[in-house]
């Protein structure tokens, strides 16, 4: 029944407006964040004194397969829907290792394994969690 009401939603083009575009402007959110030198200017200030790069970096990558796992279940078709928990994980993770190539061009800011393996700890902790908490 759930289904059926993501599916009509205003038509496939609501469908990808919905569920897709999220994706694009957050994942661009992500990318003019990382091309700044110093993105803490942009950013409350409490977030680079209180918490750890690590947990900004899971959180953000969390919120990003939250945004694709969506995506994946209720606008890229049935073969999609059933594999959105790992597309979304696959997904976020993947845009982390670019995020991460991007930022070793950025002046001040460096790249590493560690942030990458946080963003995909922090995608597999969001996918999972929205899978067993979102209505279907």
């Amino acid at each position: 029944m759930e289904t059926v009401r993501h599916t009509t939603r205003q038509g496939a083009m609501g469908q990808v407006l919905w569920y897709w575009v999220p994706v694009v402007l957050y994942a661009g959110a992500i990318f003019y964040l990382s091309a700044q030198s110093h993105p803490q200017d942009d950013l409350p200030s409490f977030l680079f004194e209180d918490v750890s790069d690590k947990v900004l970096h899971a959180v953000e990558y969390g919120i990003l397969s939250v945004l694709c796992y969506r995506a994946f279940r209720w606008a890229a078709g049935p073969a999609a829907a059933r594999q959105a928990v790992l597309l979304a994980i696959v997904t976020a993770s993947g845009y982390g290792i670019t995020d991460e190539v991007h930022q070793a061009f950025i002046p001040f800011r460096e790249s590493g394994w560690e942030d990458w393996l946080a963003d995909t700890i922090g995608a597999a902790i969001g996918a999972l969690t929205w899978r067993f908490i979102a209505p279907e």
